[in-house]
């Protein structure tokens, strides 16, 4: 089935992004899934992949659907367009029922060209009836390989979305990923329900990336060696928080423009700092791996990783932020042999024993206070920090347990849910009269308050500490700051936003001698990870082969070639250039008089073993000779 085409994609493409021509693969993408043909795309991170189903969506009739589980990049990208004048929506687990109800009305019955949703929202009753009342033309699967039990990154929540094949026979997939081997891409072909195999693939090299990888404890010395002698901007990656906000106060110390930015940090504080680096009044983000995607930077001058990722995917993905412009870049990756035990350990501490992941099934369905035979199909906050504390677990522990409990169907987790902050009044109107702590500033937030929402008198309401701070006037801190003390006086309830992450239970809680984890797969899926991280191990320790090369080849490249710019490949050409310096050495001090081997040994500033080698390749290429005395000599 062809795609009803309103307008060319050129045309599209030069309307609403200013550009005369598409990147590379960009265009057979976009042909491909308007002659209706189900695609997957493999594309590096900075590809352009989101251009290659916004042209699509704008050229053809009908609503593109795009499915991704991050809320950050959803908001991004809907941002984004709705400032080119395109209109798009976002449906997320942050928002209001309400505000979804209008959304999805809009979808039906509106203009908007582009929804994007997380996979969780497929699953509900109310959405699959308005899906089978909208004009749909693509389904995008963003981050595809969330949907491969092959896959590092496996997600049961995205098994949904081959459901919805059947309610939208003329629908087209589109798969997009920066990251899946030759295993994985066919996973994702069969779990999507494509027609026939098809899959276009990017070239994976970087030209302009420099790979380099440094062994060594002082891995400050290091860091600042990148940032006095490499202009521009970066982002340091650590494993930690704590090592996160560490090391950016050290940053700052040594005089460097720098901030640090992980899942801790309040949604605004996070989105402040990203527009900070964004635009350059932050030289250096030092972050988790919560930073970075959907950023939109393309003069990133270096990506530094301060211990191992735990797979090559998730490297690459880092590492590819840089260099997006494609100037000349550095990926710098700094390891120890504590980091390698580090990530051994990880193995283990990933996939506890079976009976312990039942026995934190137990005790979070406690802490949630949901009884046996309740909660299916419930969400629930889930503060992971608090309950550790309380049952006194390593929360790497329960993070591992919860992500199999997922992977077996018990649970969804949504690992980051921005929760708006809520309020109503305890008190009556006439009560707020009286209220004089603060000063003016307090009555200006509870006009601003008051202006701003109806029935705070009767129920929780969802309020935007962003906007009433622009309203009022008044900074963001001190609208915090005036809000727990009316919390305090007992005038208002007050829930502090937060973003915990959100445990939805798929079916009701079951005793826990019912909870089944199957062994096959959950042997399966540790020796999986166990080759992932001998993948990357393997990677760091290379102290030959080319870097760029060894990441295309795991991603199913067998013809790519060295990169010339990685640290290895440096290496090797600068021993080339120092073997010929000592060949023309060795041809030179015998040119006038034959000698024997040690005397040329010792008349060379080189390694022995190298001079004799040398001199043993130039015998075979019968440059030189040994006299029947034992002498060498230059042959004529």
């Amino acid at each position: 089935m062809r795609h009803s085409v309103t307008a060319s994609i050129d045309e599209v493409l030069a309307k609403w992004w200013g550009y005369s021509e598409f990147r590379p693969l960009q265009r057979e993408i976009i042909e491909s899934i308007l002659s209706g043909r189900d695609t997957l795309a493999l594309m590096p991170t900075g590809g352009g992949k989101s251009l290659t189903f916004q042209v699509p969506a704008l050229a053809t009739e009908g609503l593109t659907i795009v499915i991704t589980p991050l809320i950050a990049l959803m908001k991004d990208q809907v941002d984004s367009l709705r400032r080119r004048g395109i209109s798009a929506v976002a449906v997320h687990s942050g928002m209001d029922p309400h505000r979804i109800d209008s959304a999805l009305d809009n979808c039906t019955f509106g203009d908007v060209k582009l929804l994007y949703i997380s996979p969780e929202r497929l699953a509900t009753e109310a959405f699959r009836l308005r899906l089978q009342r909208m004009n749909i033309s693509f389904i995008v699967v963003d981050e595809a390989h969330c949907i491969s039990q092959w896959g590092y990154d496996f997600r049961p929540s995205y098994l949904r979305i081959g459901e919805i094949r059947a309610m939208l026979p003329n629908a087209t997939f589109l798969a997009l990923t920066a990251s899946a081997t030759d295993v994985v891409a066919k996973d994702i072909m069969k779990q999507l329900g494509f027609k026939e195999e098809h899959v276009l693939r990017a070239s994976f090299s970087r030209p302009n990336l420099s790979y380099v990888v440094r062994k060594g404890s002082n891995k400050l010395e290091q860091i600042l060696r990148v940032l006095n002698n490499v202009p521009g901007s970066g982002i340091i990656y650590t494993h930690t928080r704590e090592k996160c906000e560490e090391l950016s106060k050290i940053l700052q110390a040594e005089g460097i423009s720098a901030n640090f930015y992980h899942a801790g940090l309040p949604s605004t504080e996070r989105a402040l700092r990203q527009d900070e680096w964004r635009q350059d009044k932050i030289r250096v983000m030092v972050a988790t791996n919560a930073f970075g995607m959907g950023i939109d930077k393309g003069d990133v001058r270096f990506v530094i990783h301060y211990s191992l990722c735990d797979t090559l995917e998730a490297y690459y993905q880092e590492a590819g932020r840089a260099g997006r412009d494609g100037i000349k870049s550095y990926a710098l990756l700094l390891y120890d042999d504590n980091d390698i035990a580090r990530c051994k350990q990880m193995i283990e501490a990933e996939f506890p024993p079976i009976e312990e992941i039942k026995h934190i099934y137990e005790r979070v369905s406690c802490y949630l206070q949901i009884a046996i035979g309740d909660g299916a199909d419930n969400s629930f906050v889930f503060n992971i920090n608090d309950f550790c504390y309380r049952e006194r677990i390593y929360i790497g522990r329960v993070r591992s347990a919860l992500s199999l409990l997922e992977q077996n169907g018990y649970i969804t987790l949504l690992d980051e849910h921005d929760e708006p902050a809520r309020m109503m009044f305890e008190c009556s109107r006439d009560t707020l009269y009286s209220v004089h702590a603060g000063g003016n500033d307090m009555d200006i937030l509870l006009r601003t308050l008051l202006r701003k929402y109806d029935g705070l008198f009767s129920r929780f309401r969802a309020i935007d500490e962003v906007e009433v701070a622009a309203e009022s006037g008044l900074d963001e801190e001190r609208v915090h700051e005036l809000m727990r003390v009316l919390w305090r006086m007992r005038i208002i309830r007050y829930i502090p936003a937060n973003n915990s992450p959100i445990i939805i239970y798929n079916i009701e809680r079951l005793p826990t001698r019912d909870i089944y984890i199957a062994p096959s797969t959950y042997r399966m899926r540790k020796e999986l990870m166990a080759e992932r991280y001998m993948s990357m191990v393997e990677y760091v320790t290379a102290s030959y082969g080319c870097r760029s090369r060894i990441i295309e080849n795991y991603f199913g490249d067998s013809e790519a070639t060295n990169c010339g710019v990685c640290d290895n490949c440096i290496k090797r050409r600068n021993m080339r250039f120092e073997l010929d310096q000592i060949e023309a050495a060795i041809l030179e001090t015998i040119a006038n008089r034959e000698m024997d081997i040690n005397e040329v040994v010792a008349r060379i500033d080189a390694e022995p073993e190298v001079v004799i080698n040398l001199v043993e390749n130039l015998v075979g290429l019968e440059k030189i000779s040994m006299t029947t005395h034992g002498k060498l000599k230059i042959n004529s």
